[in-house]
């Protein structure tokens, strides 16, 4: 005898129509139809208004640097002196301080960025994940400006102490090492600032590697651990693989901090538009630093116009450095692609 079911679990007979092969699903009409074009009209809005300043940025720089541009030409990328007295300006001291630094931060943070995120995300306790990571993502919120004081009154005279006069004292007349130790034990100069530099984008790097980090599939850890692998083979051979496009990321992501940061610089660089040797302990200028102390009172002519074109190199290697991380990124993702 059929057992006889409850009238609601039969199939109504729209569910029966819709069950059947070849029919179609019903048409949602959209309640509002002005809500989708409106947002998409925000949306193109927004996208165009972030390259009509971009386009409103370059221009401006191109307009307010066209004296120095026509005077000085090219010559200006390798000219070394700047006289605002006799109108003679060249960059090559502003742009030789802005990459030094900006590499000698990258050296140093890197390392100590990927240490920590590799502590963090393999190795710490979990009770200390949570403080450490916010202690880590804390500095990141400290003002340049402190930064900057900090470096000049505290951290300066301890590297002068501590490290520049030993290393003075040890490589002395030794040829070509001893002249990158060279110069008044003050602790100000290019080894200084990119020390501030890297100390500042440690906690934008190291967060961003952190995060892809634990992006890993666990199960892909566990079974190299379930093969034997250590947690340095681990982390090389599949996290590293797995994630190097968001390492690529948050390493250009500090470069362009550093490239751009301008108040911590300006306090332990030491300001000094000659370049006398290739000394790290050397004083020299950046170009964000030489846009903050010389703008203000520059007169109108040659030494805006140079200043404005100093701005125009600092965008165009902005540019080179986030083109080249982005055709760096799309060929990473390209030889992934390949690989599946």
């Amino acid at each position: 005898m059929a057992a006889i079911l409850p009238a609601e679990t039969y199939p109504s007979d729209d569910a029966a129509q819709r069950s059947q092969p070849g029919s179609r699903p019903p048409v949602r009409k959209p309640v509002s139809p002005w809500a989708d074009t409106l947002f998409s009209a925000l949306a193109h809005g927004a996208a165009w208004l972030t390259l009509l300043l971009l386009a409103g940025i370059l221009i401006s720089l191109l307009i307010g640097a066209a004296p120095a541009i026509k005077q000085f030409g090219l010559s200006f990328l390798w000219t070394s002196e700047w006289d605002p007295v006799q109108e003679k300006f060249g960059g090559l001291v502003m742009i030789y301080g802005t990459l030094m630094t900006s590499l000698i931060a990258l050296l140093i943070a890197v390392p100590v960025s990927f240490g920590i995120a590799l502590f963090l995300t393999e190795l710490s306790p979990n009770w200390l994940k949570r403080p450490l990571g916010t202690a880590v993502e804390l500095l990141a919120a400290v003002p340049s400006i402190v930064y900057g004081m900090w470096g000049l009154l505290v951290f300066g005279p301890l590297l002068a102490t501590y490290v520049q006069q030993p290393l003075q004292s040890l490589f002395s007349g030794v040829p070509y090492i001893g002249a990158l130790f060279s110069g008044p034990p003050v602790g100000i100069g290019i080894l200084s600032a990119g020390i501030i530099l890297a100390i500042m984008i440690i906690p934008f790097i190291a967060s961003v590697m952190r995060d892809v980090f634990e992006v890993t599939p666990p199960m892909l850890k566990e079974s190299a651990y379930g093969l034997g692998a250590t947690t340095w083979e681990v982390v090389w051979k599949v996290v590293l693989p797995y994630t190097k496009t968001g390492v690529v990321g948050g390493v250009m992501l500090g470069l362009g901090r550093a490239l751009g940061e301008t108040m911590a610089v300006t306090f332990v660089i030491g300001n000094m538009n000659q370049l006398n040797s290739l000394s790290l302990f050397e004083a020299a200028n950046s170009i964000t630093s030489a846009l903050a102390n010389e703008f203000a009172e520059a007169n109108e002519g040659l030494h805006q116009a140079s200043l404005i074109y100093l701005g125009l190199v600092l965008f165009f290697i902005t540019f080179v450095v986030l083109a080249f991380s982005k055709v760096l990124l799309n060929k990473l993702k390209k030889n992934e692609g390949a690989r599946t």
